[in-house]
């Protein structure tokens, strides 16, 4: 998750995608635009859409005090789901902001700006992975489908936000993070309180680390207007990335104690442990960030993988002590 990014070697690789990744590498050559465009060769939005998800499922299952053979379905339908509505957001993202893309040093090199794939094309694309995702969806009970289907209002403005707004990592962390709603309903067939608390502390989580991400961008954003909180808060930077990291761990905690308050007590302490340890990560995170060090800028953001995977290692644990 660490590795280097690599200017583009081979014809229409993507100058952020790791030299070597598995779409560029054994994807049919055909296919290789349109993965690309679904960013199938940089995962981490995959597993920033999938990890609230599994959080969703495995506290819901710890509040009512069973994980059963149905969750599994769950899990595995929103990781496939996560990797097919990621790509068609990117694809939306990449046809809204297309003028803005050929203007970005980072970015002028995917597939819509650089002339790979058409706007019709993509569009087609998007469809099509829209429509798989749905199909999925659709197996799940109807709560579900009507939360599934609600998320996707977000999806269709986030790409605008930027333009009219300071705060588009709060639209992203809106869009990203339902899948712990989503989760929860699927489980439980109902919405609760603490799996809102489970999305708000995920919406700052989300804030914490795109705002990291954006001071990739915050040069050329300046030069064409677009918007974002690393333009917003610049040096103040720092101040604000420790009370986004506070806001998310503490309302996780409380929204953990609320799903596991009727749990045994080691698995309520186990549980907290995972938020605990979520916390120390991203602390570390905070520790390495250097508003003037661009170059630690994607790895601190990819890192946020394995900070999201801590809590799900220790709700499972939690769930079967």
């Amino acid at each position: 998750m660490t590795d280097t990014p690599q200017m583009p070697e081979a014809k229409g690789q993507v100058s952020d995608a790791v030299k070597g990744n598995w779409v560029d590498t054994w994807a049919p050559k055909a296919s290789r635009p349109f993965l690309r465009l679904s960013r199938a060769d940089r995962p981490i939005g995959t597993w920033l859409l999938f990890i609230p998800c599994v959080w969703g499922v495995l506290l819901a299952a710890l509040s009512d005090g069973g994980f059963r053979l149905w969750d599994i379905w769950i899990i595995l339908g929103c990781g496939i789901g996560a990797f097919l509505m990621r790509g068609a957001g990117c694809t939306w993202n990449d046809i809204a902001d297309r003028e803005f893309d050929a203007q970005v040093e980072r970015t002028k090199s995917r597939p819509l700006p650089s002339g790979q794939v058409s706007v019709k094309s993509a569009v087609v694309w998007m469809i099509l992975q829209t429509a798989i995702a749905g199909i999925i969806l659709f197996s799940y009970s109807w709560p579900t489908i009507i939360c599934g289907l609600a998320s996707l209002g977000l999806v269709l403005v986030y790409p605008f936000a930027k333009r009219f707004t300071w705060w588009p990592q709060a639209f992203l962390g809106l869009a990203i993070n339902w899948g712990a709603l989503l989760g929860w309903v699927a489980h439980t067939g109902r919405l609760e309180w603490p799996a809102v608390g489970l999305y708000i502390s995920g919406i700052f989580w989300t804030l914490f680390y795109d705002t990291i991400y954006a001071h990739q961008d915050r040069e050329d954003d300046a030069l064409i207007g677009v918007k974002s909180t690393a333009r917003l808060f610049e040096k103040n930077s720092n101040r604000w990335l420790r009370g986004f990291l506070a806001a998310s761990i503490t309302i996780m905690g409380i929204a953990v104690i609320g799903a596991a308050i009727n749990a045994s007590v080691l698995s309520l302490v186990l549980a907290l442990g995972g938020v605990w340890a979520m916390g120390w990560h991203l602390a570390w995170q905070l520790r390495n960030f250097d508003v003037e060090n661009s170059e630690s800028f994607r790895t601190l953001f990819l890192s946020n993988r394995n900070a999201g995977l801590i809590p799900v290692l220790f709700f499972a644990v939690a769930l079967i002590v």
